[in-house]
């Protein structure tokens, strides 16, 4: 049988694999030796699940949104990432990095963020397991998620701030990836979604497959049937997405929607849509699908949410929108915002920007009413309301 998941090489179809500088081959080919070791060990597998359950809250809640579901006409489940310890399915990924690079004997962790959540996440477990720790952020992005620089440096992180480029996600990414060139003996790099060299965008979906195995086990219990018709996510660079689909990539009787960040219309120079906009390159390590102009110079992505404006894609995500086993949805800013207004109105909670674009693709979804969906809502809205009410008085004065 065909499958997604990634092959003993690191690629998923074209895609994936390991492209990096002479000075960081030991170090990625230390991980790529040790991480399945690691994972598989008895002594993380326990160590792991502990801290998923008394530090993180797990099992996230798989919530049925009654109003939501009469809305679109079919059965919505959301899972309920948002409830997690810091507001986001990223602490899942940081925990489990954090004691791999314990396990490795790394003293030093350093990250990059764009939302500001994996940085939290990181700087959380850095401060949970005793451990120095870095977080390289965009300028751009600082200003529009201040809140969680001020979470980051109250966790005891040193967040440095990022000026070239557009002084966002990308350029946060290429300082980190600077630092561990020269830092390579004592640091761990903790990269926060699936994309990077081989091993990270395994690893990342791995460790985030935790929401897949959740979901198998609570709609059994409600549904009767451990499997929906349709599962959606919002995909950046792809952590939740992968994590909500990976025990469910090759079952066939379950389709899979991903919403990518339109920003103000894939036919403008404003979007992040990677997969309707981007052509085959290199990015970080990896060879995915790359938004960039004729001479392969990376065009600078727009989103009004700061944790999906990335040019690139994860290579697990590119391979299924190539292979057609998943249907990439660009989901505009406006469309997004209507959505987390719409689902705080119905159901009361409030998501993340990030997630609103996965709640803006209902809309573009014929359901037949039998449907089980599942959605989930990556993170809460608390980082992002300035954003909304700035949106909110716009809509007013116009």
């Amino acid at each position: 049988m065909k499958s997604f998941q990634v092959d003993q090489n690191g690629y998923y179809g074209e895609f994936g694999g390991a492209y990096i500088p002479e000075v960081l081959y030991q170090n990625v080919e230390d991980l790529k030796k040790n991480y399945l070791q690691i994972i598989e060990s008895e002594s993380f597998k326990k160590e792991f699940a502990l801290l998923l359950r008394d530090y993180v809250g797990r099992p996230s809640p798989l919530y049925y949104a009654k109003r939501l579901s009469n809305k679109y006409g079919c059965k919505i489940y959301l899972k309920r990432e948002d409830l997690n310890h810091t507001g986001a399915h990223k602490i899942n990924n940081a925990i489990g990095q954090v004691l791999i690079a314990k396990a490795m004997g790394k003293t030093k962790i350093i990250a990059e963020t764009g939302a500001g959540q994996h940085g939290v996440a990181t700087a959380t477990v850095a401060a949970l397991m005793n451990m120095e720790c870095i977080v390289f952020m965009g300028k751009t992005d600082i200003e529009r998620q201040h809140m969680n620089v001020q979470r980051m440096e109250m966790l005891g992180t040193e967040v440095r701030p990022v000026t070239s480029g557009n002084m966002t996600l990308k350029d946060a990414t290429n300082e980190a990836i600077r630092y561990w060139c020269c830092h390579p003996e004592d640091t761990y790099y903790v990269i926060g979604s699936t994309v990077g060299p081989h091993p990270y965008p395994d690893m990342v979906a791995r460790l985030q497959s935790v929401i897949s195995k959740e979901i198998k086990e609570q709609l059994k219990e409600k549904e009767g049937r451990d499997y929906p018709d349709y599962l959606m996510a919002c995909v950046g660079g792809g952590s939740n997405a992968a994590g909500t689909i990976y025990h469910y990539i090759d079952d066939t009787r379950v389709k899979i929607v991903l919403a990518e960040a339109g920003g103000k219309g894939i036919d403008t120079p404003y979007t992040a849509a990677t997969i309707q906009c981007g052509r085959l390159g290199i990015i970080h390590g990896a060879k995915t699908l790359v938004m960039q102009t004729e001479d392969g110079q990376i065009i600078e992505p727009y989103s009004i949410s700061a944790g999906l404006d990335y040019p690139g894609i994860g290579p697990i995500h590119a391979n299924l929108a190539e292979q057609h086993r998943a249907t990439i949805l660009a989901v505009n800013d406006d469309e997004a915002m209507d959505a987390a207004f719409e689902l705080t109105r119905l159901e009361g909670i409030i998501p993340a920007i990030e997630s609103a674009h996965a709640l803006g693709a209902l809309s573009k979804v014929k359901f037949n009413p039998e449907d089980v969906v599942v959605l989930t809502v990556s993170g809460r809205g608390d980082k992002d309301m300035d954003t909304f009410i700035n949106y909110m008085e716009n809509k007013k004065n116009k």
